[in-house]
């Protein structure tokens, strides 16, 4: 029986019924609705709502439901229940009689879905943040493997200057710090609770909601029950930071598949994350990485459509509420499977060292260190830029790289250029030279790390 069927005089049509029906989403929050139900008892309680013994009674029932719904979750299904909510309390008076029928005084579903929602992606934030460092701790065992494997860097995707593999992997480590740093912010903003807001106005009963808030694990009660109800801006904020966590995914998804292509053959990638061709069977496909990117689409489009449903709905609650569930349970269930794909693509990759270090010395990538020398020479960079630029185009036309110039060749340029030029046009001397904080020596890559280790420390 719906929850709200007294003021209706008809039944409600099937087809509205299972239009209106959010059961099949919202079961999820089964495990929070009775949390959320138990701390109302208790508050019911300080009003003389509910006697000592009734609410002991309620809050047994309750827990022996929780007990029931952690072994199956799925099995909420089964019923034709309009939603989360009808479904506890229809299960509640099954255990305990008409005393489960005073549970939902002075209570709202539209304040009780917004405790419900809030308490279940506190809980997800956590998983995320879990999952998070578990791809980070990742990226630094790969860094630390591959710590002097040098390979080109890009810009434009052109190759730029010599990198190493370690710096690729903590380049990304720092992105996925930086989401956990919005997760956390985004907790200190959840950390209140709607419960006791009622239905727009505010619950009838004096109840401490400080005092609510605490027992269910927040700090403080909502300042204003109109708002309180309506808000889901922790909804939008967690979107936001799955689509800026998806985005960066999608990045280093692309990076690898770029090196995992046959003309690079910078990476090979394990079996257990590729597949296979139907019709070619040479083929070995980076298939989890081109999920992993496909995959930020739905995510980044459930942050549209949210935002989409909520702009410029009129306060207070509105049914049009009830889509946000679906898209924010979508696209958190994505981001946390393509975290821990991504931990999985890393934990048996192999770096073809020799590949790498053979294109990093191609491209001209220690031109820049040629300007350099030259500057340290006296010659204004801009003048250095041009007589570098002068020099590569020489090069190329002689098929050959900058250090493979002959002094003579190289004077041509400039009469300033003496035989200590190529020490600095190794790759080694390139990596070196770029010593300041954040750079790419083997010095700064391996304090990068001991930093990276430390902060789990900390």
């Amino acid at each position: 029986m719906a929850l709200w069927g007294g003021r209706f005089s008809q039944a409600a049509d099937n087809r509205f019924k299972h239009f209106n029906d959010s059961l099949c989403v919202d079961y999820r929050l089964a495990k929070h609705d009775i949390i959320g139900s138990i701390a109302w008892s208790k508050a019911l309680l300080t009003v003389n709502v509910l006697t000592v013994v009734e609410q002991q009674k309620i809050e047994n029932g309750l827990q022996e439901l929780l007990s029931t719904v952690e072994a199956d979750p799925e099995q909420i299904l089964n019923s034709d229940a309009e939603d989360i909510h009808s479904w506890v309390e229809q299960h509640l008076i099954e255990k305990v009689g008409d005393l489960g029928k005073k549970l939902h005084t002075g209570r709202s579903r539209n304040d009780q879905v917004a405790t419900d929602l809030k308490l279940w992606c506190v809980d997800e934030v956590h998983l995320l943040i879990h999952n998070i460092n578990q791809l980070r701790q990742q990226l630094i065992i790969t860094a630390e493997k591959y710590q002097t494997a040098v390979m080109p860097g890009y810009t434009h995707l052109q190759r730029a200057q010599p990198i190493t593999f370690a710096h690729w992997c903590m380049a990304y480590f720092e992105m996925l710090t930086r989401d956990i740093s919005r997760l956390n912010d985004t907790l200190k903003r959840m950390d209140s609770s709607p419960l006791g807001s009622g239905a727009l106005a505010g619950t009838a009963y004096p109840i401490d909601r400080d005092m609510l808030a605490n027992n269910l694990g927040f700090a403080i009660a909502t300042n204003n029950s109109l708002d309180s109800v309506s808000d889901r801006d922790h909804v939008m904020e967690l979107l936001t930071n799955a689509t800026i966590g998806m985005n960066h995914l999608s990045r280093f998804a692309e990076d690898l598949i770029i090196f995992n292509s046959g003309e690079a053959n910078f990476v090979e990638l394990s079996d257990r994350v590729t597949s296979g061709s139907s019709l070619m069977p040479q083929k070995k496909n980076p298939d989890a990485l081109e999920l992993i990117r496909g995959k930020s689409g739905r995510v980044f489009g459930a942050l549209t459509g949210v935002m989409m449903t909520f702009k410029g709905l009129p306060l207070a609650y509105n049914k049009d509420m009830q889509e946000d569930k679906a898209q924010l349970f979508d696209a958190l269930d994505t981001w946390q499977e393509c975290l821990s794909m991504a931990k999985l693509v890393l934990e048996d990759i192999k770096i073809n060292e020799k590949t790498c270090l053979a294109a990093a010395k191609q491209g001209y990538a220690n031109a820049t260190e040629l300007a350099d020398y030259l500057v340290a020479k006296g010659v204004p960079f801009r003048e250095a830029h041009h007589i570098v630029g002068e020099a590569v185009v020489g090069a190329i036309a002689k098929q050959k790289a900058l250090e493979e110039l002959t002094l003579t060749e190289l004077q041509q340029y400039s009469s300033v250029i003496a035989e200590d030029v190529y020490q600095i046009l190794s790759i080694e001397s390139c990596l070196e030279k770029r010593c300041a904080k954040g750079g790419v020596s083997p010095a700064q890559v391996a304090l990068a790390i001991k930093r990276a280790k430390n902060s789990f420390m900390d």
